[in-house]
């Protein structure tokens, strides 16, 4: 009997998972996983003239993304939204140690080391942190996924994404879509990297690139076989 998998995502914010991984997780749960989404920040205090109903349509935004995914198990942990630099990295750590001993996921994904922003590397940096590889550690296999406007718009000068683990999303292209556009205020006109059809470009390419019609593609940080 094949044991299912608990997946847990740690996204800093609300919409990360749709960019990064949302057709991973709709197969994950599809393929009867249980599946665990753990938000770091609200993804919208730190912009300028906001008002409490724009909060709240952030906030709708995410219920609705998790309700179309069909996850029933998130928690937004609201750590200052790009500026998760001032909080202590042990608190952040802390506080993903303790939705690690709740949730006992074999599977993470989470944010790409050295994308532009700053609240996902100090994310990627806390998971790594709470995931040490030590005995008793459930956590077998982290992956890193690409977000568009953070992933490809960092320095030169800072190590590339390399996507080595490809998830075939072509059944699953049309759920993303659908939860992509629950965050209508992120998305943005194209050309610009954040626009549907930059989106669904990035899917076909790196399907193509393998294959197949559309897939996500992560970077491979640690994988376990025991």
């Amino acid at each position: 009997m094949i044991k299912n998998n608990h997946v847990l995502i740690i996204a800093a914010h609300p919409d990360d998972e749709a960019l990064g991984c949302a057709g991973t997780i709709a197969k994950h749960i599809a393929e009867g996983d249980n599946v665990y989404i753990l938000f770091m920040t609200n993804g919208i205090s730190a912009r300028n003239d906001i008002t409490p109903s724009d909060k709240l349509e952030r906030s709708g935004g995410m219920a609705n993304a998790m309700k179309t995914l069909g996850v029933d198990n998130y928690q937004n942990f609201d750590f200052p939204d790009n500026k998760m630099d001032t909080v202590p990295l042990l608190t952040i750590v802390q506080a993903i140690e303790e939705v690690l001993n709740n949730t006992n996921p074999n599977i993470i994904y989470t944010h790409f080391a050295h994308d532009l922003n700053i609240d996902h590397r100090i994310t990627h940096q806390a998971v790594m942190t709470a995931c040490r590889p030590i005995l008793g550690n459930c956590v077998k296999k982290i992956f890193s996924f690409e977000i568009l406007s953070s992933t490809e718009w960092q320095s030169n000068s800072m190590p590339k994404f390399s996507g080595n683990y490809i998830v075939d999303i072509s059944q699953y292209w049309q759920k993303k879509e659908q939860v992509l556009t629950c965050y209508q205020q992120e998305l943005r006109d194209f050309p610009h990297s954040r626009s549907l059809e930059c989106i669904e470009a990035l899917a076909t390419l790196r399907g193509a690139t393998h294959g197949l019609a559309k897939a996500e593609v992560f970077q491979i940080e640690r994988i376990i076989e025991c």
